[in-house]
């Protein structure tokens, strides 16, 4: 799931669960095969190319994996041909909006599992620009609050950045989508620890919900990721810091 920054710590950890699954790197190799395939292997010339690399390495993706996922894209592979993106847009219980990102050799199996999880859980799928238009896409950095200051951060508005906001315990950097490789990189020269970096669906407002709506939000989140063709879902709702946990916490 990409949303709020304050959900930093719950991320991670359902990124570990997805690696111990041993589907996270087959999703980060997906999107690095059809990166290279539409824009080159050299991921210094290739931007897309050059995030799902970076995302990789975050992900601690072996180094010949990744290779592997780039050779597979420039290569004449059937495999790598039937790839494709594909983002569908639904709507949660409580009114949320959702992109849904995948990755899919089979547009019309992934969009009959992606329509029957929505309505499983109370959502149900939209028609294309039915909810596009809440979300920017963005590119957004998470530096701990606690271990640095705004004058830490300073860098990065000088190489390119657009805001710098707090949230709870954490700064949100916000780049656009082709300055984020270059404000990391700022950061990291200056030796600012990176809790993550991706381009994401930043909604332009937010629904609030309780703590039933979130349970019943969060567990078709987490259904539509677990779904092997689904590689993120973006959302637009916002509850406490303190209820995410107790509603994590119950699974």
């Amino acid at each position: 799931m990409a949303g709020h920054s304050k959900w930093a710590g719950i991320k991670h950890k359902k990124a570990i669960v997805d690696a111990r699954r041993g589907k996270l790197f087959t999703k980060l190799a997906r999107a690095i095969t059809v990166a290279a395939r539409e824009g080159g292997g050299d991921p210094d010339t290739n931007a897309a190319l050059g995030l799902a690399v970076q995302k990789a390495k975050d992900a601690s993706m072996p180094k010949d994996n990744i290779e592997r996922a780039i050779a597979k894209g420039t290569g004449a592979g059937a495999d790598a041909d039937a790839m494709e993106a594909v983002l569908y847009e639904g709507y949660a219980p409580g009114g949320v909006a959702l992109l849904i990102e995948a990755m899919t050799d089979n547009r019309n199996r992934t969009g009959a599992d992606v329509r029957h999880l929505l309505s499983k859980h109370g959502g149900s799928l939209g028609e294309p620009g039915s909810v596009a238009y809440n979300f920017d896409k963005r590119g957004v950095i998470v530096v701990d609050g606690e271990r640095y200051d705004e004058d830490d951060l300073m860098v990065a508005i000088e190489a390119g950045a657009e805001d710098i906001a707090v949230d709870e315990d954490v700064f949100e950097i916000t780049t656009s989508p082709g300055d984020l490789m270059t404000v990391r990189k700022a950061l990291e020269e200056a030796d600012v620890e990176i809790q993550s970096a991706e381009v994401s669906q930043v909604p332009k407002a937010t629904v609030p919900l309780d703590e039933d709506a979130a349970t019943k939000v969060m567990r078709l989140i987490d259904a539509l990721e677990d779904n092997d063709d689904v590689d993120t879902v973006h959302a637009n709702f916002d509850v406490p810091a303190d209820v995410m946990e107790r509603v994590a916490a119950a699974g």
